[in-house]
Formats: structure tokens, C-alpha cells, sequence
């Protein structure tokens, strides 16, 4: 992004601080000052900047994508679909072939779930967004697929948010999207992760631009809250800057 458009991403941000500050919603990470100004606002019941962009239109209207194969773990890819459509968006199962995924649950085999689309036959432009849950086997499959990286590599092109948990960030890294990223992941993945340029922290959910990483199942809540909150703020900034050019605000 060049310093014109970083400029007038600041010039935006400043209008709609009211709307959503940045600096109080979980979804941003943000410094150690701005993380109180969070607690403190949640203490006097204050909601987040994502739950008032949730309530301002919420994901309706929005498609979408989990990117998965057979082997991914269940909670990770049930759970943020779950939390997609409560907000009011459409979410699709993208996979490398069509039929049903078999899950992995802990430390047996899971539930099947229904296959959507192709991924050969999926196009990136179609969705606004994208989750990648982890799975050992789920994550190590994806990162071989040309198409997958490919697909992976193409959101981040086009500054579109991606949710990634657990083993999902290995995908990342074959997608060329960690270097000079602050982001977590399951912990084994820590030194692949950090050669490939990233800085790798133990925390339940990191958000950094356009991307929130969580560790593992018992960070879902925090990742489905920094998910959704990050999706609904990237779709109304893209809302007012269509409005902004198309000369429809003051």
C-alpha cells in the first residue's frame, strides 16, 4: 500500500472513530494503553467496536469461504460457522474435492461435513472473507495444493480478512503472508512460523491488518468474537469508502 493510501485509510479511520474506534474493539490488537482503554470499557458495559459494527448491518449480504479437507478439527470449523451465520452471513465449505469432509475430533475421527464447492471450481472473488480451521492433516494436505495456496495467497492480495486457527497458519506460510506479521498459532508451529518472518506470540487471538490467528479449541470463543468483529469493521470501512467515492457523504 503506497503513503497516499495509507493516508487516506488514517483520514477514514478518523471519521468513523465514532461509529467503531479502533482502539477499544478485541478485534484490533493495538498497544497496552489501548488494550486497558478495552478492559475499561467493558467493565462499564460499554460494547466493543465490533459488536456496534455487528449490530450496524452485522454480515448480511456477505459470503463467506472455509477452506478445509479430510482431516481438520472439527470445533475449529463448526464453531466460526456457526458464529458466521448467527451474524448473518451466507458460509460456504470449500474443499479439493466434492462429496463430504470427515472431521477429527481431539483425538478420533468426527462428524462428515458437506462439501459446497470444488476449490478448483471456487473463485476467491466470490467471498468477502475466509477461515481456515486447523487439523494436523487438514493443514498439511492444504499446504501441498498448488490450488489452495494459490486460493490463500489471493485474499491477502486483495487486503480481504482471513481467520486462521491452530495448524491453519502453515497454509500461511506456503501463501508468502507471515513475514513481518505479529500472529500466533498452535505452538509447534512457532519456529516455522518465525523463519518464515513472523512474529510468533502465545496469545489466544492476535489480529494484525486483515488477518486473527488463535492457537487452539479452547481459544475458539475469543477467535469467533475477533472474527466476526474483524469481518463486520472490514465490510463497513469497504461500505464508506464506496460511499466516499462515490461522493454519497459529506
Amino acid at each position: 500500500m503506497n503513503t497516499r493510501n495509507r493516508i487516506a485509510d488514517a483520514e477514514l479511520d478518523r471519521e468513523l472513530e465514532n461509529t467503531f474506534p479502533a482502539s477499544d474493539a478485541p478485534a484490533w490488537g493495538g498497544t497496552a494503553e489501548e488494550s486497558r482503554r478495552r478492559t475499561a470499557s467493558a467493565t462499564h458495559g460499554r460494547k466493543s467496536s465490533g459488536a456496534r459494527a455487528l449490530e450496524k448491518g452485522g454480515l448480511h449480504g456477505k459470503t463467506f469461504a472455509i477452506l478445509a479437507t479430510d482431516g481438520f478439527e472439527q470445533s475449529e470449523l463448526m464453531e466460526p460457522k456457526r458464529a458466521l451465520l448467527a451474524a448473518g452471513a451466507t458460509v460456504e465449505i470449500v474443499a479439493p474435492h466434492l462429496g463430504t469432509l470427515r472431521g477429527w475430533r481431539r483425538h478420533e475421527w468426527g462428524d462428515e461435513v458437506a462439501v459446497d464447492l470444488d476449490l478448483h471450481a471456487a473463485s476467491p472473488s466470490r467471498y468477502d472473507g475466509l477461515v481456515l480451521p486447523g487439523g494436523v492433516l487438514n493443514a498439511d494436505t492444504l499446504r501441498t495444493e498448488p490450488r489452495a495456496v494459490s486460493f490463500v495467497k489471493d485474499f491477502f492480495a486483495n487486503g480481504k480478512p482471513v481467520a486462521a486457527i491452530c495448524h491453519a497458519p502453515w497454509l500461511l506460510i506456503e501463501a508468502g503472508a507471515v513475514d513481518g506479521r505479529r500472529l500466533t498459532s498452535w505452538p509447534s508451529l512457532k519456529t516455522d512460523l518465525r523463519n518464515a518472518g513472523g512474529e510468533w506470540v502465545d496469545e489466544a487471538v492476535v489480529v494484525d491488518g486483515t488477518l486473527v490467528t488463535s492457537r487452539k479449541p479452547d481459544d475458539l470463543p475469543a477467535f469467533n468474537a475477533a472474527m466476526t468483529g474483524l469481518f463486520a469493521q472490514h465490510q463497513r470501512r469497504a461500505q464508506a469508502r464506496t460511499a466516499i467515492a462515490a461522493g454519497d457523504v459529506p
